[in-house]
């Protein structure tokens, strides 16, 4: 199985119409790292409830101000196969960390990492709170 994307062709990311229902527990885990639990509750049911947006990839990024994760990660590896071949990705979750301005991915931080060098001005399909 070929896990490294053509890079003299463009592959056409396809995302899941919404979030798996798996992907809100793996919200709540992270989230309860860094918000009380009941924040953390609360969180994941406004994520739940929220529509879906989108926005670019490299605008997550910068907003996050996380770093971005290289090909030769595990999961990153995972998504970029899924991605070559042709495979439905779940859109990822943010909230708005209001206290310090940035996005807080909630869950799809690998989806990111994955995407991101396929086409960084790719439209993320996301929910938002």
């Amino acid at each position: 199985m070929n896990i490294e994307p053509d890079m003299n062709k463009k592959n056409k990311i396809i995302w899941a119409g919404e979030p798996q229902d798996h992907d809100y527990p793996a919200a709540a885990s992270y989230l309860s790292l860094i918000y009380p639990p009941s924040q953390t509750k609360k969180l994941v049911e406004e994520l739940r409830r929220a529509p879906m947006t989108q926005f670019h990839a490299k605008d997550v990024f910068r907003a996050s101000g996380l770093a971005l994760l290289g090909p030769r990660n595990f999961h990153v590896k995972k998504v970029r196969a899924k991605i070559a071949d042709g495979q439905k990705i779940s859109p990822i979750m943010l909230v708005r960390n209001k206290r310090n301005g940035k996005v807080v991915i909630a869950d799809g931080y690998h989806r990111m990492c994955a995407v991101y060098p396929f086409d960084e001005d790719a439209m993320v399909p996301c929910k938002i709170v």
